[in-house]
Formats: C-alpha cells, structure tokens, sequence
C-alpha cells in the first residue's frame, strides 16, 4: 500500500490519452492514495514576434482561453467522480512548468498520459514525457 501523499498532479491537455491519466489519478485518490488532485494544463508560450504586436492581456487571455479548453475532459471526469480538483494553466516549456507546479504544490506524484507507441523508449515516451521525467523531483506515472 503507498503512503498517503498530500497530493497528486496530473498533466492534461484534453485528449484520450489525459483523460486516462486523469482517470488513473482518481482512481488512486479514490483508494486514499492522496488527498488533493490537482490538473494542470500547460501552454505554450506565445513569445518573441506575437509579443511585439499583441498586449499581454490579450496573450493571457488566450492562454487562459486554451488553457480552460485543454482542462475541461478532466475537470468533466472529476466532477463525475465527485472529486474535487484544483485546475491550473502554466505557460512555458512542458517539463519545466509540471515539475515546479509538483514543487509548489507538494504534489508527490506527477501523472501524465503517453500515446504509448512501443519501440525505443525516446519513441516509446514522447518528448513531452522525457521533458517532464527530466525535471520533476517526484515519481512520474505514464498512462497509457
């Protein structure tokens, strides 16, 4: 039986595959694996040439806009599961975003969903995977 960590995070960005991984996370608080679930949608940053013709309220708006989008089949699932769950949108690099999310937040899983291709594991993870395993100082979960 795992200890029972503060809290667990998962990564998500509206497909089938986070959906999974969001599904996975509530299967483990369901079981008194954590007590808060946390989904985090990261966004790719919108720098350099869009910056210099666009206001950043207009950037944020947008990133919020995509983000809440790429929240909403988890947040969907939670509901359903009656669990609560804390939504956050990041803006910046995959990786570097989820593991000081996981840090901040004390979170002592990341979860995350893997198209699963077999082959090499480079193929086998993705490069968002290898990104986030790369930075996170806790257990990182693929969901296939």
């Amino acid at each position: 039986v795992m200890a029972k960590m503060k809290a667990i995070l998962v990564a998500v960005d509206g497909s089938e595959y986070s959906d999974r991984a969001t599904r996975h996370a509530l299967d483990l608080i369901a079981v008194g694996a954590a007590l808060e679930l946390h989904l985090l949608n990261v966004q790719p940053s919108l720098g350099g040439a869009v910056a210099a013709f666009v206001s950043k309220e207009q950037i944020d708006a947008h990133h919020r806009e995509e983000g809440e989008k790429g929240l909403a089949s988890a947040v969907a699932l939670a509901k359903k599961a009656s669990v609560p769950a804390k939504t956050h949108i990041g803006v910046g690099r995959q990786g570097e975003v989820v593991a000081d999310f996981a840090r901040k937040l004390g979170a002592g899983l990341v979860v995350l969903g893997t198209r699963g291709h077999t082959g090499l594991a480079g193929v086998l993870l993705g490069s968002v995977a290898q990104d986030v395993i790369a930075h996170a100082e806790v257990p990182v979960t693929l969901v296939k």
